[in-house]
């Protein structure tokens, strides 16, 4: 019998449902760490050291979203036996926003939608760029994972030409992916800079008032992976002073707690102010929902529970110590 306590918000009928994906060999519970605790998985994204600590039998810890907090990482390395696992479940619909909030922010969108909702036809900004041409450009991704291909792919579609930066290139890598130190290079050539990057301790603060200044004025600039990858003060500036043409963010700096989110309080995402910038796109961290997120989530980690109870090397292991 494999013991498995699950640790984050799930309705009764999610239950109910990861219920029925799992083997008859696996004993779920949920919510408060059970007395004895006799788990040897624990599926959490937020735990603290005395629930790690709980269960004399843990082995395992599931993070189930794909982005594993730097917390949790923090805390993970403190237990070297401790194998830590996530859930990239939402790559689809996060390079899909990706996509979505490239083109918004390259076409004006919002800017020509509030003028036309006024029925005035003239562009936002007489005798100033209102739109980015992307056929033809350079899109530089950051990231070449699950997400980073997806954006790659689509990109290409749009006639655009790809190159992609991740921490250590592979040898089965194509030409267009190069490793990091190619950054100071690229940057000048890029149309769009599309973030895709895990967070960890060596992106945090990667992208900011120098690397800002290397893009070209024409360049947007969109975020799907995590706000403080790109320094918010660096980045509101550059925007405010059209040094770079728009951006589209879905990540931030600042978030609601769970009782401001109950109560759809307003919570200022940044200590900035972008939403009074026009040539900013804002998402409130949406890009990996869509309807289908949660039984892709709930899909994912049943089969990865269901290969553990089978005796099998559980899917997408992450190092703590390197964040992905």
């Amino acid at each position: 019998m494999l013991h498995v306590h699950l640790q984050f918000d799930l309705t009764p009928d999610q239950i109910r449902y990861l219920k029925t994906l799992l083997d008859g060999t696996i004993c779920l519970t949920v919510g408060e760490t059970p007395q004895p605790a006799r788990f040897t998985i624990l599926v959490h994204g937020f735990p603290r050291r005395e629930d790690l600590l709980a269960s004399p039998n843990l082995h395992t810890l599931i993070i189930p979203w794909a982005g594993p907090p730097l917390e949790t990482l923090r805390l993970a390395a403190q237990f070297p036996w401790l194998q830590v696992h996530n859930l990239p479940y939402n790559a689809a619909p996060t390079a899909e926003m990706a996509v979505a909030l490239l083109l918004a922010a390259a076409k004006g969108i919002l800017p020509y939608d509030r003028k036309f909702r006024e029925h005035r036809w003239g562009p936002p900004h007489p005798g100033r760029r209102n739109s980015v041409l992307l056929e033809g450009a350079m899109a530089l991704i950051l990231g070449y994972g699950r997400v980073g291909r997806r954006v790659a792919e689509a990109l290409r579609g749009l006639g655009m030409e790809v190159r992609a930066l991740r921490r250590e290139r592979r040898p089965d890598d194509p030409d267009h992916v190069y490793g990091p130190q190619a950054l100071p290079e690229l940057l000048p050539q890029a149309a769009a800079l599309v973030i895709c990057l895990p967070h960890t301790p060596e992106t945090t603060g990667l992208i900011g008032a120098r690397e800002l200044a290397l893009l070209p004025p024409q360049a947007v600039l969109v975020n799907v992976a995590r706000g403080e990858i790109v320094d918010q003060a660096a980045l509101y500036h550059a925007l405010a002073e059209r040094r770079i043409f728009a951006a589209g963010i879905d990540v931030w700096y600042h978030y609601p707690d769970r009782a401001q989110r109950q109560r759809d309080a307003p919570v200022p995402p940044a200590a900035f102010p972008f939403h009074q910038l026009d040539n900013v796109v804002m998402s409130p961290h949406r890009a990996g929902w869509s309807e289908e997120s949660e039984d892709l989530r709930l899909r994912h980690l049943a089969a990865a529970l269901n290969a553990a109870a089978r005796g099998q090397p559980l899917p997408h292991r992450i190092d703590p110590a390197r964040g992905y």
